[in-house]
């Protein structure tokens, strides 16, 4: 009997698939439980349109992924800083500070968790941080620590 899996099962595939399983194991087993449907014309038809819409949100997704590490090339970001006598910063500079300074000053949102600083900022100057925006794109955000008058 022809199946779709409702969810992951183990030993027999990933949510989605469309599997061949004894009578038995289908109607006894899978079934019931839900964690299967019987592939029916209509159900198969269903599924291919749910894997067409899947493929045009990642494919706009990905665009949009683009289109802002293109913006984040030609912008840079100023973040004020106060520090002590010999020029180092009092605390460091993290994600989440950089995160709200690109959104006050460009308005473009990026969560804290997908700048990625390859190790902290505790200096005055001018710095290139990388973000993972998703799809495997990624961007490069200029950074400019100044000091706080």
């Amino acid at each position: 009997m022809k199946v779709i899996l409702l969810q992951d099962i183990k030993g027999q595939g990933k949510k989605g698939d469309i599997k061949e399983v004894s009578n038995g194991y289908a109607r006894n087993y899978l079934l019931p439980r839900k964690l299967a449907a019987e592939a029916t014309p209509d159900k198969l038809n269903t599924l291919k349109q749910q894997e067409k819409a899947k493929a045009a949100q990642a494919a706009k997704e990905k665009a949009q992924a683009g289109e802002t590490a293109r913006k984040l090339q030609s912008i840079i970001v100023r973040i004020p800083a106060k520090s002590g006598g010999s020029g180092r910063l009092f605390g460091s500079i993290t994600s989440k500070e950089i995160s709200d300074a690109l959104l006050t000053q460009h308005e473009i949102s990026i969560e804290k968790n997908k700048i990625v600083l390859s190790e902290p900022i505790k200096n005055y100057g001018t710095y290139e941080v990388k973000c993972r925006l998703g799809h495997e794109v990624t961007g490069v955000i200029n950074v400019i620590v100044t000091e706080d008058k």
